[in-house]
C-alpha cells in the first residue's frame, strides 16, 4: 500500500506561469509514482476546471478551495494590528481552515507536505503527523531587496520584512523537515538549525526544452517571466532604460522580446520599435527559439530563476546578474556571462553578437550545465527520501 501524502499549496499549480507552480507541478508529477497524494490548493480566482482536469490526470485527489476576496481585504486591514506577515494573513481564512481540517481527517495522511510559509498556518499544529515545509525561497530576503524600490509602500515593505524574518524563524520549529531552493536562500534564514534545511533545487525538462534550430531568429535579446512580478518588472525596465540606449549606438536595428504572462502597465509602456512586449505565449519555447541571446539582469528577488534554466536548456547564450547567479552557480564565461553593471551587460552582449564561435560555445556549455545539475528526477528523489525517512532517524 502506498504511503499517503497530504499536499497543501497557496496556489493551484497550473498553468505554469509562476515559479512556485512550476516547482510543485513537477514535484507532484514525480511523487505520484511513489505515493497516494491528496492535493489541496487555495485559489484567489475561483475554481479552475482546466487546471483540475490537468492535475487529476496524475494526482489521486485534487481539491481547489476558492478564497473569498472580501475576506482577503479584511484580513490585510486587520493584519496591521497583528504580528504575522501580511502574506500569511492574505492566504488564511477560518472557513478554509475548517475545510482543510475535514479533508485531513478523512484522508488520514501518513505525511504532510506544505509548500511555502503562506500555507503553514493550516497544518502547523498536526504534531502527530510528520511534516515538511518547503520554504522555496527566503521570502524575507526577497522583500528586503525590494524595500528601496517601493517608494510610498516602503514602510509596509519594511514591516513585512521584519515580520517575515521572525515568522521564518518561528514556523521552522513546527515542522520536522524543511526544504529550500538554494544554499544562498538557506543562508538567509536566521535560525540556529538552518543548516538542517535540505537544499532541493528546481529542475528543467531538457527533453521538452530543446532548441529547434530550424526556426528563424527574429529577436536579438529575450527576457521572459511573469511580467507582473516586481523583480521581473524591474529587470524589464532595466533592459529598456539602462541597457538599450547604449546598445543602439552599435546595433541601431536591435530587437528585444519581453515575453510572459500578465504584463504590468509599466511593462506595456516599454513597447517600442526596438522592444516587443508579447504578453502570454501559449508555448514559451517559441520565444526561446526565435531569439539569439537570453538576458536576465535580475536586481531584486530571491531563489533560482527557472527562466535561466529553460533558456540554457534551449541552448541560448545567457547573460545574467551576480545576484541571480548566486543560486545558479554558473561559471562566468563558460556557462553564462555574469554581469554587475550596465557596462558589463553591454560588453557581454557585444561580445556574443560579434563572435559566433563564442556564442556557440556558451550555448553548448549552458545546456550541458543544466542537464548535469538541474534534473527534476534527482531533485524529487531527494524529496522522496526525506518523506520516506523516519523523523526520529533524521533528527538523531
Amino acid at each position: 500500500m502506498k504511503k499517503k501524502i497530504f499536499v497543501i499549496s497557496s496556489r493551484v499549480p497550473y498553468p505554469l506561469d509562476k515559479g512556485d507552480k512550476l516547482r510543485l507541478y513537477h514535484q507532484l508529477n514525480h511523487l505520484n509514482k511513489e505515493f497516494e497524494i491528496m492535493l489541496v490548493s487555495l485559489s484567489e480566482n475561483g475554481e479552475n476546471k482546466e487546471a483540475q482536469i490537468k492535475l487529476n490526470s496524475f494526482v489521486d485527489h485534487v481539491h481547489v478551495i476558492p478564497l473569498k476576496k472580501w475576506k482577503i481585504y479584511i484580513n490585510l486591514a486587520l493584519g496591521f494590528l497583528g504580528r504575522k506577515p501580511f502574506q500569511v494573513y492574505y492566504f488564511y481564512q477560518r472557513n478554509t481552515h475548517k475545510k482543510i481540517k475535514s479533508l485531513i481527517e478523512s484522508f488520514e495522511p501518513d505525511y504532510i507536505y506544505c509548500q511555502l510559509l503562506r500555507s503553514a498556518e493550516y497544518v502547523k499544529d498536526y504534531h502527530h503527523i510528520p511534516k515538511t515545509l518547503d520554504f522555496q525561497d527566503a521570502f524575507s530576503k526577497g522583500i528586503e531587496r525590494r524595500i528601496n524600490n517601493e517608494f510610498w509602500k516602503k514602510p509596509i515593505f519594511e514591516m513585512e520584512h521584519k515580520r517575515l524574518l521572525k515568522y521564518e524563524n518561528i514556523i521552522l520549529d513546527y515542522f520536522e523537515h524543511h526544504t529550500i531552493i538554494s544554499e544562498e536562500d538557506r543562508n538567509a534564514i536566521f535560525h540556529e538549525k538552518r543548516n538542517s534545511i535540505e537544499i532541493i533545487p528546481n529542475g528543467v525538462d531538457t527533453l521538452y526544452f530543446s532548441a529547434n534550430k530550424e526556426i528563424e531568429k527574429k529577436y536579438d535579446l529575450l527576457f521572459v517571466g511573469n511580467m507582473s512580478y516586481a523583480p521581473n518588472v524591474d529587470a524589464a525596465k532595466y533592459i529598456a532604460n539602462e541597457i538599450l540606449p547604449s546598445l543602439l549606438e552599435k546595433f541601431p536595428q536591435i530587437k528585444i522580446l519581453i515575453a510572459g504572462s500578465n504584463p504590468a502597465p509599466e511593462v506595456k509602456k516599454l513597447q517600442s520599435e526596438h522592444i516587443i512586449v508579447s504578453g502570454w505565449m501559449e508555448d514559451i519555447r517559441d520565444a526561446y527559439n526565435q531569439s539569439s541571446i537570453f538576458i536576465a539582469p535580475m536586481q531584486l528577488g530571491s531563489g533560482l530563476q527557472n527562466k535561466l534554466l529553460e533558456a540554457m536548456s534551449m541552448e541560448l547564450p545567457s547573460i545574467t546578474s551576480k545576484l541571480a547567479n548566486k543560486s545558479l552557480k554558473a561559471t562566468d564565461g563558460i556557462h553564462a556571462a555574469v554581469c554587475d553593471s550596465v557596462q558589463d551587460y553591454i560588453k557581454a552582449i557585444e561580445s556574443i553578437m560579434s563572435n559566433k564561435e563564442m556564442a556557440i560555445k556558451l550555448s553548448e556549455n549552458a545546456r550541458q550545465f543544466v542537464a548535469d545539475n538541474f534534473s527534476w528526477e534527482n531533485s524529487v528523489q531527494k524529496l522522496t527520501s526525506i518523506i520516506q525517512t523516519n523523523p526520529a532517524q533524521r533528527n538523531s
